[in-house]
């Protein structure tokens, strides 16, 4: 709306002082001549903007002038939460009003906090994602942050790994995780919540029926322990390894608080610097693609059922690799080859 866009024009001159055009364009995501359009606006309402000419010019406030037109709208105030992550505040919808939230916050800052805010917002920046992933498409995330804003039951189809399903969902709310949604829900007639992917989704329908939230809820809480679930149910062994100094550096990098807490209580290193370690794993499916990911710095020492499965595992990549060109290099006896990782489970149904 235009006068949505005034103010943020207005607070935009308030709070950084001279900006060009091409500048102001860029902030609001409309056209210079947009821009030009609503400094007349501006001026006509009586405020008092000045255009400097030159090279050096632009459109600034006269000295002293500031707007009382600080307060947050519902939306606004809604979007704070995301006040460090502008993309998923788009994600959801929350894009321009987060924008304008935090414009009219520094505007109500007196001059000294809000020249540390700046200062602050050059300095550190936060990056949900994890490096070297894409963001997942989230088409309904909208849609589903609506429904749980007002209570809606939603239909949805939803793929999980045993096939596509069609349910009636209570949406009880939204996490981010390591840069995914996901979605806790109760299933009708489903006694207990449930954990879903936003990306998942195939398609999403709100519908005008309501629900009330069960007594006692909390998202929070319920996460915490969801994720304390998932971890005690895939962690089903302690593998031993030996480790080179090489694979040690990556054990945190690869596993996590898992392979932190291993090498807090690995052994002395041998004359070659390998360490003995004992860490929490998988099941061998997904232990074996996960320990491969360490090269042949890693070697297992137990249990017995999950070597012989590295070791198979080593032998079916050698002889790929020797058919599809030739003989490679031999594999260290009893070291592990890099290879490629299978994956895991997901945490979601």
């Amino acid at each position: 709306m235009r006068a949505d866009r005034l103010i943020t024009l207005l607070l935009l001159l308030q709070n950084r002082g001279r900006l060009t055009a091409r500048e102001l364009a860029a902030e609001l995501e409309v056209s210079v001549r947009t821009v030009h359009r609503d400094i007349e606006a501006l001026g006509a309402s009586g405020v008092p903007v000045c255009a400097d000419r030159g090279p050096a010019g632009g459109f600034r406030l006269v000295d002293g002038y500031r707007t009382r037109l600080t307060g947050l709208t519902g939306a606004e105030a809604d979007s704070l939460l995301f006040a460090g992550a502008p993309g998923q505040a788009a994600e959801l919808g929350l894009g321009a009003d987060l924008a304008t939230a935090r414009l009219k916050l520094e505007a109500a800052l007196p001059t000294a906090l809000a020249g540390r805010v700046r200062v602050v917002q050059d300095r550190f920046h936060l990056d949900a994602p994890a490096w070297f992933r894409d963001a997942d498409p989230v088409p309904y995330l909208a849609a589903i942050a609506q429904a749980v804003w007002d209570q809606r039951v939603v239909r949805a189809d939803y793929r999980r790994w045993r096939g596509d399903v069609r349910r009636e969902l209570l949406p009880l709310g939204l996490v981010l995780k390591g840069g995914a949604w996901y979605l806790v829900a109760r299933a009708d007639g489903a006694p207990e919540p449930r954990t879903y992917r936003v990306s998942r989704f195939l398609a999403v329908e709100v519908l005008g029926e309501t629900f009330d939230r069960p007594e006692g809820f909390g998202l929070a809480a319920y996460w915490e322990e969801s994720a304390r679930r998932l971890e005690a149910a895939c962690l089903q062994q302690t593998a031993r390894l030996r480790l080179s100094p090489r694979a040690a550096r990556l054990l945190p990098v690869r596993f996590g608080s898992a392979g932190v807490a291993a090498l807090a209580g690995a052994g002395a290193p041998d004359a070659e610097g390998w360490v003995e370690v004992a860490m929490a794993v998988e099941n061998d499916r997904v232990a074996v693609g996960d320990l491969l990911r360490l090269g042949p710095g890693a070697e297992v020492l137990d249990p017995p059922g999950l070597r012989a499965a590295v070791r198979q595992a080593v032998r079916e990549l050698a002889g790929l690799y020797e058919v599809l060109g030739g003989p490679g290099p031999a594999v260290p006896g009893g070291h592990v080859a890099d290879g490629p990782d299978p994956g895991g489970p997901s945490p979601v149904r």
